[in-house]
């Protein structure tokens, strides 16, 4: 895992209850396809098991809308090296997992509206695409 990275790049702009759910998503997301970024069960002093958490650290990046959509473009021609898993404003409008899937159907692409991405792959790579921007404060 030296040699791989992962971030959240998530719109700043967006109330805190969505850039924390746009967070949560992304994460419990990366969790799924990338299971060997989480560490087995450790004990704690008494013997009472604790679950296993990430290993790497997941810095959450501040973007914005603009940001969002043109990196989501330019990144299209890195995949399926890097991971790459995106949430789309249609988390606010769907009520299930199908109208959301509906929304993405429909398009058309240019109106997507990103509150989040997120990256894994190569240290460099990563590095080299989200490296200039700042920490989500």
């Amino acid at each position: 895992m030296q040699d791989k990275k992962c971030v959240l790049i998530v719109d700043g702009s967006l109330p805190l209850g969505v850039i924390a759910n746009t967070a949560a998503v992304l994460g419990a997301s990366i969790g799924k396809l990338r299971p060997e970024m989480i560490g087995h069960d450790l004990p704690d002093s008494a013997g009472h098991l604790h679950q296993g958490i990430t290993t790497i650290g997941i810095p959450i990046l501040k973007g914005n809308g603009e940001l969002l959509k043109s990196m989501r473009a330019k990144l299209k021609e890195f995949e399926p090296e890097l991971l790459v898993i995106d949430v789309i404003s249609a988390t606010r409008t769907t009520r299930s997992y199908e109208e959301y899937a509906a929304v993405l159907k429909q398009g058309p692409e240019e109106q997507i509206e990103y509150f989040g991405l997120a990256l894994f792959g190569d240290k460099k790579t990563v590095t080299q695409l989200t490296g200039d921007l700042g920490l989500l404060r």
